[in-house]
């Protein structure tokens, strides 16, 4: 199981977050969620893990007449959504636990999940509440992380985090956002909640930054990997930023840079 600490969102992190890693690499995939679930028109819709509303923020726009609970175990990243989806009358926020939603059963003709389904103690359990306030008919859609090799980005980040850190290099990346990409178990994890018509997509899309030091602030001050790194005393987290940076420009040059990233996008009834 992982650690306590890789569900810690606060202080400046989702400041970060919201900043550099949602347009890098969250937007991409909230666009492509968001077209899957309007055209299934429903009526009433739950986000679970909404974080700082990425898809939150395309799901209000595409589906305006949908009634939107976006909910997530961290306040602190609630209140950051909450800075630009002020407003909207379709959305409803609210702090929840994944794997004991505060709703009643057979609430919302979609469930939705981006990217926080690798942070559930409890796959199934988290599953199987989904399944729970699922209306008959409706449906589940989520994606997760394929492995961090497949990310450019990400696996550059982690190369350069065993040669900073070699005896104890931070893991928080691979071990929980990209720990969790076979599809034959997230096949398993989802029967074994009672859900059926199961599909899994392998997604790839582009990942815009601005820099390489934004690429390194993402990840190294913009997630819970920040607490792991500043816990290593030295190199200091700023030392730590800039040798990932350094790290991106020799592979992706300085100024404007892209890389490759990719997802399993999943949807079940």
């Amino acid at each position: 199981m992982a650690p306590l600490s890789d569900k810690i969102f606060a202080g400046s992190v989702p400041q970060l977050y919201d900043q550099l890693m949602v347009p890098m690499i969250f937007a991409p995939y909230a666009r492509d969620l968001a077209q899957r679930i309007k055209g299934h028109r429903p009526r009433d819709l739950l986000e679970i893990a909404a974080g700082t509303g990425a898809v939150t923020t395309v799901l209000a726009t595409e589906l305006p007449d949908t009634q939107i609970i976006a909910t997530d175990l961290n306040e602190p990243m609630l209140a950051q959504a909450k800075t630009h989806l002020a407003g909207k009358p379709n959305i409803r926020w609210q702090q929840a636990d994944a794997l004991s939603l505060p709703f009643g059963d057979a609430s919302f003709d979609v469930v939705a999940c981006q990217f926080g389904a690798m942070f559930f103690p409890d796959r199934v359990e988290g599953y199987a509440e989904a399944r729970r306030v699922i209306r008959p008919g409706g449906r589940y859609f989520f994606n997760v992380w394929d492995r961090i090799e497949e990310n450019d980005f990400a696996d550059v980040m982690q190369q350069t985090m065993h040669r900073v850190f070699p005896s104890n290099p931070p893991q928080f990346m691979a071990r929980t956002p990209h720990g969790y990409h076979d599809p034959a178990r997230i096949r398993a994890d989802l029967t074994a909640a009672g859900f059926r018509d199961i599909a899994i997509e392998l997604v790839t899309q582009r990942s815009p930054a601005a820099s390489p030091q934004d690429v390194a602030i993402a990840y190294c001050q913009g997630t819970p990997m920040r607490g792991e790194i500043e816990a290593q005393g030295q190199p200091s987290l700023e030392a730590a930023t800039e040798r990932v940076a350094e790290a991106l420009a020799r592979r992706f040059g300085n100024g404007p840079i892209d890389g490759k990233i990719q997802a399993l996008v999943i949807s079940a009834a």
